[in-house]
């Protein structure tokens, strides 16, 4: 089987019709045995699924798609797993677990903010606004970094996966205090900083627990707690949530970061400026 997940820089890129590249995923017995980078060669949106389907692609990975690519598609015989965010290793391996579920559900009942992005553990759900100061805020930078809580438990190293985090400094693409720290570094310096829950996701907010109808969003009955799917706003923006709770009538989903609440240690090296 192969898979191929919309790719840049690592993570999931977000807009099937302008991606460049897709990252191509042989998978054998449930496990992947290689994987290669392939670029689009500019191929707009109706010509891609032909462009994956000589490539003899099974499941497309990705962000948001439009209709037209959905019907292509299916047409060419592809599965499709849309509203995909974060490392492309990472989402294949939720995806080969069961983990990752496109539901085409569409939830009017949950605003979910406007540019949120939970790409990567540090990546994405930044959004604040820049107070930030620095001789690199403004300018593209290319950062190793390792995540541990304070047990000191690893929770993401872009040294395991071989390759920089790359993003523009004080842009709001990074939590807050990732950003802070990266703003006023060396090429080569090595810093650890410690972050409070509200300079990394923030505390836990009730509000973004929500209970819905199953009879109300199709798909839905087939869900186990604990499993994370994506929904639709209503602005047809696709967001994670977690499955917290399911009754017999009702299933609860916690849109919550994983990361919420928690104080994240991190080793940021800085890599290159440009």
């Amino acid at each position: 089987m192969k898979i191929a997940v919309t790719y840049d820089n690592g993570n999931v890129f977000q807009h099937f019709g302008k991606t460049e590249n897709f990252k191509v995923y042989e998978v054998e017995d449930d496990k992947v045995v290689s994987s290669e980078v392939i670029g689009s060669n500019g191929t707009g949106h109706g010509a891609l699924a032909g462009l994956l389907a000589e490539q003899g692609i099974n499941v497309l990975i990705c962000g948001g798609i439009g209709e037209g690519a959905q019907t292509a598609l299916t047409e060419a015989g592809i599965e499709m797993v849309a509203g995909a965010q974060g490392n492309t290793d990472d989402v294949v391996e939720a995806y080969l677990k069961g983990e990752l579920v496109s539901t085409g559900a569409n939830c009017d009942h949950h605003h979910h903010e406007e540019g949120h992005s939970c790409g990567g553990s540090c990546g994405g759900c930044g959004g604040h606004k820049s107070d930030i100061t620095g001789p690199n805020v403004g300018k593209t930078c290319r950062t190793h970094y390792k995540g541990t809580f304070n047990d000191g438990t690893q929770f993401d190293s872009s040294y395991d996966r071989g390759e920089p985090l790359e993003f523009i400094c004080g842009a709001g693409q990074m939590i807050k205090g990732f950003d802070a720290a990266v703003a006023n570094m060396e090429i080569g310096e090595i810093k650890e900083v410690h972050l409070m829950p509200e300079e990394a996701y923030g505390q836990t907010n009730p509000d973004a627990i929500f209970t819905l109808e199953i009879a109300q969003l199709p798909g839905s009955e087939n869900l186990e707690v604990g499993q994370q799917v994506y929904l639709s706003n209503q602005y047809g923006q696709p967001f994670p949530v977690k499955v917290a709770a399911k009754e017999e009538t009702t299933i609860t989903f916690d849109a919550n970061h994983e990361m919420a609440g928690k104080e994240l240690n991190f080793t940021i090296e800085l890599v290159e400026v440009k």
